[in-house]
């Protein structure tokens, strides 16, 4: 069985708190944004361990500690008779981009086990479980436009209207660590009431709407501020940066005519 993760974008970010857990709040807007990886895990019929293979752009370190097979182990420990399993994830989501590529790739997993296997786990069950592989994970089993808060697993849908808006996303191919996006925040009460700020139209965001992270990132990286510039210099309506980096996003009325790096990846796309 195939399914598609997707990426998303933060429209608004806040980091309100510091946790006892170690952890932090956070308020934010997720979207979901149509890139994809591409996942497939099928059962095996013989083997004594589960096998990973990995294709598409590379991804850091141990493929053990991968967040699919994190999923599998997490839903197996509850659920022994899930059978050894062949899993092939194929990037296109870069990591460190703030795209939240791992995350779905994790949660796509425990849903489509939770499909293929008819454990019959409830959304808020596969959200639980998700919280457990990262803060952002519960947001991909229902997937929709979602007000977070929490350590970003309390959630509430959102009504937003973006499809008369081009998306343009630049990821300048640097890998911004969480830690290292994390070790400049001073959390603060978030300034604005999310929920108010994108029922109003796009054009009254850019004084509004703010990433936490970009301060920090955009000191160490000054090509990730040079994107949000470039963007805002091409007419966009609205621009920030995802997550803690190092993607760029922007809103556009019209498809623009955008010259990066050619290194740089650069998407062009409709919202639905």
């Amino acid at each position: 069985m195939v399914v598609f993760p997707n990426g998303k974008i933060n429209l608004g970010l806040y980091i309100t708190g510091k946790r006892p857990d170690g952890y932090h709040n956070l308020e934010t807007v997720f979207l979901p944004v149509p890139i994809r990886d591409a996942l497939e895990i099928l059962p095996l019929k013989d083997g004594t361990e589960d096998v990973f293979t990995l294709t598409g752009l590379p991804v850091e370190g141990d493929t053990t500690g991968n967040l699919c097979l994190k999923a599998v182990r997490l839903i197996r420990e509850h659920h022994p008779s899930i059978p050894f399993l062949r899993i092939h994830l194929h990037k296109v989501i870069p990591m460190g981009a703030g795209l939240g590529g791992g995350s779905a790739d994790g949660a796509f997993t425990l849903s489509l086990l939770n499909k293929l296997f008819r454990i019959g786990l409830t959304a808020d069950q596969l959200k639980a479980y998700a919280l457990q592989l990262g803060s952002d994970c519960p947001f991909f089993i229902d997937n929709v436009p979602s007000y977070a808060e929490g350590r970003g697993e309390l959630l509430a849908p959102v009504q937003i209207d973006l499809s008369s808006f081009t998306l343009v996303l630049v990821n300048p191919r640097i890998h911004v660590s969480t830690a290292l996006a994390f070790a400049g925040i001073t959390p603060s009460p978030a300034p604005v009431r999310l929920q108010e700020i994108i029922a109003q139209p796009v054009r009254t965001w850019k004084d509004q709407l703010h990433n936490d992270f970009e301060d920090h990132v955009f000191e160490k990286f000054p090509e990730i501020a040079a994107v949000k510039a470039q963007l805002y210099q091409a007419g966009a309506t609205y621009a920030a940066m995802s997550g803690t980096g190092s993607t760029v996003f922007g809103l556009f009325e019209s498809a623009p005519e955008l010259k990066m790096p050619e290194n740089y990846l650069v998407l062009q796309m409709k919202l639905s």
